[in-house]
């Protein structure tokens, strides 16, 4: 019980500290608070506030600094394949610009994926590619529902390529499609849900017939898609009084 209640402290720490980080709150070049102030703040001891610094400096959000104290980073220092920064980053808001640097750097990555995939992967993994894409197309998903679904199929199709590279940078994958999702999800319409679900099955096509050519072709058509239905959805947020921004 004592190590789930250290876990939880220190998840709160770096938490409210992140995201004030992150959203501007506490500003670039500003030196953090004493460790006596932060304690007492946030009703922990020194060891878990100092474990939750080592968190932060590792997300380069913070930088110690001897005889200064711990200064707050910019966001060009910012560990964005971090899934904590990256998911408190699009807290904090997004643009269309934020958009596009997210589907570029899934452009650099899943396509090659893709084609790794059709490289290496089994049968098993074909065919749980093809379940998968199976179950996109259903008029019953919710945005909830559907987001999960098409980041299993992403997670399974990092995990074909046999490269533990593109498993790690599931994070990036999972923020894009959140937010994505968020924004404009593909269960508001029929015609959206069997897009989608058509979009991926021709990844697996590709991918069983050991095609990774097409198989890079089909994803950069399911990245830029998705990645346009986004920024779509935040211009017109953007233009309706009616409708918060994200």
């Amino acid at each position: 019980m004592e190590g789930g209640q250290l876990r939880t402290s220190h998840a709160m720490v770096v938490g409210q500290l992140g995201r004030a980080i992150v959203d501007g709150t506490l500003p670039a070049g500003s030196i953090l608070p004493g460790d006596g102030e932060l304690i007492s703040r946030f009703g922990v001891s020194r060891t878990v506030l100092r474990e939750a610094m080592k968190t932060l400096a590792a997300k380069r959000l913070v930088e110690p600094k001897a005889k200064v104290g711990t200064r707050v980073l910019g966001s060009a220092s910012w560990n964005l394949f971090d899934a904590d920064v990256l998911s408190w980053r699009i807290e904090a808001g997004v643009d269309e610009a934020f958009i596009q640097h997210l589907a570029e750097i899934r452009l650099a990555l899943e396509p090659a994926a893709a084609s790794l995939a059709a490289r290496h992967a089994s049968e098993r993994d074909v065919l749980r590619l093809y379940e998968i894409a199976g179950r996109m197309n259903d008029l019953s998903h919710t945005p909830e529902s559907v987001a999960r679904v098409d980041l299993e199929f992403h997670q399974e199709l990092a995990r074909a390529s046999r490269n533990p590279f593109m498993v790690s940078a599931g994070g990036v994958i999972e923020a894009a499609l959140a937010l994505s999702f968020k924004l404009s999800s593909p269960a508001r319409t029929r015609e959206e849900m069997e897009e989608l679900a058509r979009n991926h099955l021709r990844i697996v096509q590709a991918v069983a017939a050991g095609d990774g050519e097409k198989a890079a072709t089909a994803m950069r058509l399911v990245i830029d898609t998705g990645a346009g239905r986004a920024s779509l959805a935040l211009r017109q947020t953007a233009i309706s009084p009616q409708t918060s921004s994200i």
